[in-house]
Formats: structure tokens, sequence, C-alpha cells
């Protein structure tokens, strides 16, 4: 359980820097449309704090670790969630400072969020399965 207290506070303290990156950054740049740097923030707090706040919930009721699922959503999950914010980062500073990018790049960037997004997504199935799987053995 501790183990996921300390997951969800890293990711706590992610989303509050990524919350005042955003509002010095935009503020400094004298910029007030919106943009995906706004997101980080929101992204970082629910999908990593609260996620692993529940976690840490259901991982006092049983050992989830002892799951295959559990184990898989633990990589997945950590990598599409950071990859998610940190492409979400770079597309609102190139917002912000009002880059022009080819093409490819930006489709690069749209390309990696994806990526980011089905690690994330696969890696929420993942926890439910595991959570599900959780709850039938406590039943047994």
């Amino acid at each position: 359980m501790k183990k996921y207290l300390n997951i969800s506070l890293i990711y706590a303290i992610a989303a509050m820097v990524g919350g005042v990156f955003y509002r010095e950054f935009t503020k400094f740049n004298d910029y007030t449309e919106s943009t995906a740097l706004g997101k980080v923030h929101t992204h970082l707090f629910l999908l990593g704090m609260v996620v692993f706040l529940l976690t840490a919930l259901f991982a006092a009721q049983g050992s989830l670790e002892a799951f295959k699922t559990f184990r898989i959503f633990m990589w997945t999950y950590n990598i599409g969630v950071p990859l998610t914010a940190v492409m979400l980062a770079v597309r609102g500073i190139t917002q912000v400072r009002g880059l022009t990018l080819s093409t490819g790049a930006s489709a690069s960037i749209s390309g990696i969020a994806g990526i980011g997004h089905i690690l994330t997504g696969t890696g929420i199935v993942l926890l439910i399965l595991s959570f599900k799987k959780l709850e039938e053995g406590r039943r047994s």
C-alpha cells in the first residue's frame, strides 16, 4: 500500500509542477488562449494521483501484485501517463511560443501522445481486471 501512496504523491507533485509551469509560462509569454499545456495538470492529478490512491485502497484488501494483469498494468500505465503528459507539454509549449511545425513534426507529437493514451487506456483495463480478480479471490 505504501508503494502506491508514494507513486500517488509523485504524480501529485508532478501535477502541481505542471500547473505552476502552465500558469507561469503562459503569463511570461503573454498567452491567453487555450492550450494543451493546461491539460497536463489535470491529466497527472486524475490519471496519476487519484488512480494510485484508489489502487492503494484495493491493495489494502489483498495482494494485487500476485496478479499478472496488475504487474503489466504497472509498467504499461506508468509509461503511458507520463508519455501523454510530456507530449501535452510539448504541444502546449509549441502553441504558446507560436512555433510553426512541419506536418511531420505535428503528426509525430500527436502520434506519440496517442501512443501514450493507448498505453494509459490499456493500463486502466488491466487495473480493473486486477481489481475484479482481487474481489473474486476475496469471495472464495
